[in-house]
């Protein structure tokens, strides 16, 4: 009986709140840790994802091959700065045509496969 009144004793002069603050702190640990794993988890989610994407065939200047004809000429409308302001920065655009030439990103299938070199008679 004599443990008892000890154990009182330092509940009384704040035990309790101690062993209330240290279980309430492991707990948010614990609670940051698990939300912390599920974003490890969706991230490396988004990973995969996006590494099962076949490349996206994209010129020099960010635009999709489609705007693009035989020749590798741009047909995309961009803004162009027209006026500049005495630290060189833009004030006004207007519309204008892509500069690129050349298309730079990865080929498409159709270009990279050769035809048959065989005659089938």
């Amino acid at each position: 009986m004599d443990w008892f009144w000890w154990m009182l004793i330092v509940f009384w002069t704040g035990g309790f709140a101690w062993l209330a603050d240290t279980v309430r702190t492991a707990l948010r640990n614990r609670h940051e840790r698990k939300l912390e794993l599920a974003e490890a988890a969706a991230q490396d989610r988004l990973a995969v994802e996006a590494a099962r994407k076949p490349p996206e065939p994209v010129c020099g200047c960010t635009h999709h091959l489609a705007k693009h004809d035989k020749n590798g000429r741009c047909h995309e409308r961009v803004e162009v700065p027209t006026a500049w302001d005495e630290h060189k920065k833009p004030l006004r655009y207007e519309p204008g045509q892509c500069n690129c030439q050349q298309y730079v990103g990865p080929q498409p299938l159709s270009q990279v496969f050769a035809e048959d070199l065989t005659d089938r008679i």
